[in-house]
């Protein structure tokens, strides 16, 4: 059985920000990528939750990107960017809560009519009055 780590490719780019002649030399930042629509270790029903909760970082072929340029290792940044891709699987993996629809109590929906009658009434002391003879 194939492990979601296996299935991870990581690319190291130059990060940007401040850093002087480093940042210009040095590729610290970490590129991880995540082939979500051709992973055969999630679940059908996981990438599509996966996909709706990741939104702009996944791009149009379904492959997860996820960047980490926080810090100024790579060793960190790259631990930073497995603790993102964790943490996405995790949220992911929550069921999310069934919605119940309820009814208004009956002791709301009396004081709703009060409301309204007694705007009505406001309203109708507003009106013109036709003069009677």
């Amino acid at each position: 059985m194939k492990r979601l780590e296996d299935e991870i490719t990581l690319e190291y780019i130059r990060s940007s920000g401040p850093g002087g002649q480093n940042v210009n030399k040095v590729s610290t930042a970490v590129q991880l990528r995540f082939d979500i629509v051709n992973s055969p270790t999630l679940a059908s029903h996981l990438k599509g939750r996966l996909i709706q909760l990741a939104g702009k970082r996944v791009n149009a072929d379904g492959v997860l990107i996820l960047e980490a340029k926080r810090f100024r290792t790579q060793e960190a940044n790259r631990e930073d960017a497995l603790a993102k891709f964790h943490e996405l699987i995790r949220k992911a993996s929550e069921k999310p809560k069934v919605r119940r629809k309820t009814k208004p109590t009956k002791a709301s929906q009396e004081e709703r009519m009060k409301e309204k009658k007694k705007r009505g009434e406001i309203k109708k002391l507003r009106r013109k009055r036709l003069e009677q003879d």
